[in-house]
């Protein structure tokens, strides 16, 4: 009877450590195919929805994405530009990799409906921006150009996107008032 109740013992002991080396396992299958799922999303032609541009076509914004950089600086790493899914929208330049979310950065879209007199805007560089923030990403929208330029990022991303485009900005296109 004691030989009977160790052995039941012992297998029960083997039982739950089978369970739970299983239950590790299949976490960390799970893990790992959220991971792969991950970097596929940040891989490959990036999908983005269209946004009314009537400018997107112009001469001005041919010289801001003219002046776009290949690597966007992201902290300390160099992002390349990626790829945009057909159709892609006109105006339309994006940059992102396996480890960073996509940053956009749209020309000649219409002025949104957040730009009023008494909107709150911010300098960077000699360019007004206007700050939108909506579901984990924030766009800044330059409204004191010819045409509006939108610089969309992922939360945490850091000054470092909206200073450099308000570099090209400001020696690609003509200052003039926000609202004339």
């Amino acid at each position: 009877m004691l030989i009977v109740a160790i052995t039941l013992g012992a297998l029960l002991a083997l039982a739950v450590a089978g369970v739970g080396a299983y239950g590790w396992y299949g976490e960390h299958q799970a893990q790992q195919a959220q991971a792969e799922a991950e970097a596929a999303r940040r891989t490959g032609p990036l999908p983005l929805a269209p946004v009314p541009a009537p400018k997107a076509s112009s001469p001005e914004c041919a010289a801001v994405l003219q002046a776009l950089p290949r690597e966007l600086a992201v902290g300390d790493a160099l992002v390349p530009r990626r790829a945009l899914a057909e159709p892609a929208p006109a105006g339309t330049v994006a940059w992102g990799d396996a480890k960073h979310d996509p940053l956009t950065v749209r020309c000649g879209i219409d002025a949104p409906q957040e730009l009023t007199p008494t909107a709150q805007l911010l300098d960077v560089s000699g360019v007004s921006w206007l700050e939108i923030n909506q579901g984990g990403d924030t766009s800044w929208l330059a409204v004191d150009r010819p045409v509006y330029v939108a610089l969309t990022a992922p939360e945490g991303t850091g000054t470092g996107p909206i200073q450099d485009l308000s570099e090209i900005l400001r020696n690609t296109l003509p200052k003039q008032p926000v609202f004339p």
